[in-house]
């Protein structure tokens, strides 16, 4: 695995392409599973742990990495399975979301593959509702399982949905009321927690599961006559996401005239390799990262005063 991510900064040339790049790896089975890149730092063998005591179950304990301490959470256990046996002879993906640095344990890792997203697919609908996927895709004949990073992060180390005070005052709550906000991400956990975010804001809500879905609700509104613009404070969208990313959604929106004034906020979890430029490039409005609840309703309120005329 020595070489396996020395070309990891040469592929953010995939990004705008609606492509991606697969990290594949295995758990407990010969069940495929897949991590993007773009969250990936480093993959290694799995160091020496130090065990934490009243820690998580998941968490296996912490190893010092670079001159850093880094949680290491065991993905099999995290996902409901059987935890790892034998930890000597498994790796450990080092992975930064929502700008926090961890690493998961897992028996083994194969090898990276280029796709494009059209190819991911939302999980199948006998999944459940339990299931810790946000996507999935075939192989050479097998299935690929895209873990839902964000829902096993939010529950071994849940963060604050609360809004400080002052960060929204009387009027924005009296305005919001009667604004909506579109959204879209492919993360369950995500979904809520940017959903109940906005409704305490006071905005209308309303959620998609990728951007193709997304696309196609913004054209079935122009098809009707009307302007998304008018018919939406803003659209806050994920960046990754099956059927259509976030770069592709906005590029798509900014291309068509009777859409491109709609404001649109990129909210994602790829911090630590996101290229500014790209926003830029696409044509978005803004970035924001995740999961941060007063910068996402502040963004929100400042739209909400700037369309008021404040």
């Amino acid at each position: 695995m020595a070489g396996v991510m020395d070309s990891v900064n040469q592929r953010t040339q995939l990004v705008g392409q609606n492509r991606l790049e697969l990290l594949l790896f295995r758990l407990n089975s010969k069940q495929l599973s897949g991590i993007n890149v773009f969250k990936v730092k480093e993959v290694l063998q799995c160091p020496k742990l130090t065990i934490m005591p009243k820690s998580n179950p998941v968490v296996r304990g912490v190893a010092n990495i670079r001159g850093g301490t880094i949680p290491i959470l065991d993905l099999a256990m995290a996902t409901g399975s059987a935890p790892l046996a034998n930890i000597e002879n498994s790796f450990v993906i080092i992975t930064e979301y929502n700008t926090k640095v961890q690493g998961f344990l897992v028996q083994s890792v194969e090898r990276i593959v280029n796709m494009n997203w059209e190819a991911i697919h939302p999980p199948p609908r006998g999944t459940g509702r339990d299931h810790y996927l946000t996507a999935v895709t075939q192989l050479d004949g097998q299935m690929v399982e895209i873990i839902d990073v964000e829902k096993v992060l939010a529950e071994v180390a849940p963060t604050s949905e609360a809004i400080s005070a002052g960060v929204l005052n009387a009027k924005t709550l009296e305005r919001a009321v009667s604004m909506r906000v579109l959204t879209c991400d492919d993360s369950s956990v995500a979904r809520k927690q940017i959903t109940r975010c906005l409704e305490t804001v006071g905005v209308e809500v309303v959620a998609f599961n990728d951007g193709r879905q997304a696309l196609d609700h913004l054209k079935a509104i122009v098809k009707e006559g009307k302007k998304p613009e008018e018919e939406f404070l803003m659209l806050i969208s994920d960046i990754e996401m099956p059927e259509m990313d976030g770069y592709t959604l906005t590029a798509e929106i900014r291309a068509d005239p009777s859409m491109q004034k709609l404001h649109i906020i990129l909210h994602t979890s790829l911090s630590g390799v996101f290229n500014q430029a790209m926003v830029k490039k696409v044509g978005a409005d803004d970035f924001l990262a995740k999961f941060r609840p007063d910068d996402l309703a502040s963004r929100v309120a400042d739209r909400i005063n700037l369309v008021s005329g404040d």
